[in-house]
């Protein structure tokens, strides 16, 4: 079954994962370190340490889905700090996949007034 990506809450963690975690591993992550609950629906990003390599689960009906993304070339823009990885929407999920780091796209600039 494919997911709606449209419908659904996307959960990034931040940080590195050991990608010889399979769907077990990974849904015990959501669980314990996200506290979210990985049977919802929701999706669930992973990044390896060289942020080459993508993993994503997900519930579907009836059993875990995972799907894996490995980048041949360049990186995935991914946050290392809880302050930086919540939940994301179906567009910046497209411009991770992309290659394009939204979360880095503004930064606050800090005005001081001259008296």
């Amino acid at each position: 079954m494919i997911v709606d990506l449209s419908k659904v809450s996307i959960f990034v963690r931040p940080g590195v994962t050991d990608m010889r975690k399979q769907i077990n591993g990974l849904s015990i992550l959501a669980e314990d370190e996200m506290k979210k609950d990985s049977g919802s629906g929701s999706l669930f990003l992973f990044c390896s340490k060289d942020r080459k390599n993508l993993k994503c689960i997900y519930w579907d009906r009836n059993g875990f889905c995972m799907w894996q993304k490995k980048l041949e070339k360049d990186k995935f823009p991914w946050p290392m700090t809880e302050e930086d990885a919540e939940e994301i929407n179906l567009e910046q999920l497209q411009l991770l996949l992309n290659g394009i780091d939204f979360w880095k796209a503004h930064k606050e600039i800090k005005f001081n007034q001259m008296n």
